[in-house]
């Protein structure tokens, strides 16, 4: 099993920048895809993004295209989702997500994160 931990929301103003983190345990952790989603009150959980090491490719959802970026780091076993260029419209709580096919980690992810909320204010 894979066990995934977020940290770093927090309250912050429109055009400012946030890094969350997700600590993750598991012997295979390295070797599968990572996502992110967030799912704002009211409203159905959504895609972030999704980075895959072994090819190291990289998808966004429109929404975050050109201000968010996913990464890893295997020795920490560690993702992170650099944030810039907030909007409030980024306000959602934000869930880490990994699974070992990178085809299905942006669809339906085998393992999930507790979630930590990002406030954006205006």
């Amino acid at each position: 099993q894979v066990q995934l931990v977020e940290a770093g929301g927090r309250l912050v103003q429109a055009g400012g920048s946030l890094r969350l983190s997700c600590a993750a345990s598991g012997r295979t952790f390295s070797t599968y895809a990572m996502g992110w989603f967030r799912q704002a009150p009211g409203k159905e959980r959504e895609f972030v993004a999704a980075f895959s090491w072994s090819t190291r490719n990289t998808y966004y959802a429109d929404s975050v295209k050109g201000r968010f970026t996913i990464s890893r780091d295997n020795a920490k076993n560690t993702v992170y989702l650099q944030m810039n260029s907030l909007k409030p419209e980024d306000t959602a709580v934000y869930y880490c997500a990994a699974d070992p096919n990178w085809q299905r980690v942006s669809i339906n992810p085998a393992y999930w994160g507790q979630g930590t909320q990002v406030t954006v204010s205006t």
